[in-house]
């Protein structure tokens, strides 16, 4: 197992572990449909869904071992992926 906001840095899912920290707190990302702090432990079969700027993406995870994940083993499987607008 590893940390939610690593697991999102090394799956390319969010460029920086200070950003994957700061979306956690502000509820941004949720943890099979929880809102979770970044310390929180990822394990296979989890669903995660990310809120980005203009899109909102639901993805399972494959692998939550780090060594893995260093060596750019597929991370997640994508399960939706929704457009979201923007109101200026």
């Amino acid at each position: 197992m590893i940390r939610l906001d690593k697991f999102l840095k090394l799956s390319h899912l969010v460029k920086r572990r200070t950003v994957a920290q700061e979306m956690l707190e502000v509820g941004a990302i949720k943890l099979n449909g929880r809102v979770v702090k970044p310390s929180k432990e990822v394990k296979e079969d989890d669903v995660v869904e990310i809120g980005y700027a203009k899109k909102i993406l639901t993805i399972k995870v494959i692998t939550a071992d780090e060594f893995l994940l260093k060596r750019k083993t597929e991370a997640y499987e994508v399960m939706s992926e929704k457009l979201v607008e923007v109101n200026i």
